[in-house]
């Protein structure tokens, strides 16, 4: 839908095009302010279910020095799972070296030395997907904390809360056509 709004373009379709951009133009952010207090505010489902709340968190934790490293450890930790079985070891060591054992890794929670030593057992008897299971779980259990609180005071979250009226919005629109209701403008969430 969002391209079809971009489409430019001569006779019928730049008057569909006028009607979609419309149709899909986030509302003001005072606008959204009361979904603030309604909508779930739980780490999982915001920013690891959610696509739109998963890639603004992530820019977010981008922008911060601290947080980037951890969202690096995740997509590195995910590269990992979907490699060939035979590229799994030397991908998990690479991880390893990269995070855990470089002077210059950046900066993660504290992850025992424990773990870090299962990790590496694991590694080397069998590299299965669930090998950084449990650094995975600290790091988001990290992420849920602070950061999360951080982010939900940012102005990314007041992003996904335009992005989330508007779904709002889209959803009684399309239920109306369903029922065969006059579509008007875009109802407001007031």
């Amino acid at each position: 839908l969002l391209l079809k709004a971009r489409q430019g373009g001569y006779g019928k379709k730049s008057g569909r095009s006028k009607k979609w951009r419309e149709m899909l133009k986030l509302p003001p952010v005072s606008q959204c302010s009361e979904l603030r207090h309604f909508i779930e505010k739980d780490y999982s489902s915001l920013c690891d279910k959610q696509p739109i709340g998963r890639l603004l968190f992530r820019k977010f934790c981008d922008i911060q020095q601290d947080l980037k490293g951890c969202i690096e450890f995740l997509d590195a930790v995910a590269e990992y799972e979907v490699a060939a079985d035979e590229d799994r070891r030397s991908c998990g060591l690479q991880i390893l070296h990269m995070f855990f054992d470089a002077e210059a890794a950046p900066p993660l929670p504290e992850i025992p030395a424990r773990v870090l030593r299962e990790c590496q057992l694991k590694l080397k008897q069998n590299p299965g997907k669930d090998v950084f299971e449990e650094c995975t779980r600290i790091v988001h259990n990290y992420l849920s904390g602070e950061p999360f609180e951080a982010y939900k005071e940012s102005s990314y979250f007041s992003r996904f809360l335009q992005w989330k009226w508007l779904e709002r919005a889209l959803r009684c629109r399309f239920v109306a056509f369903l029922r065969g209701a006059p579509i008007g403008p875009i109802p407001t969430m007031s």
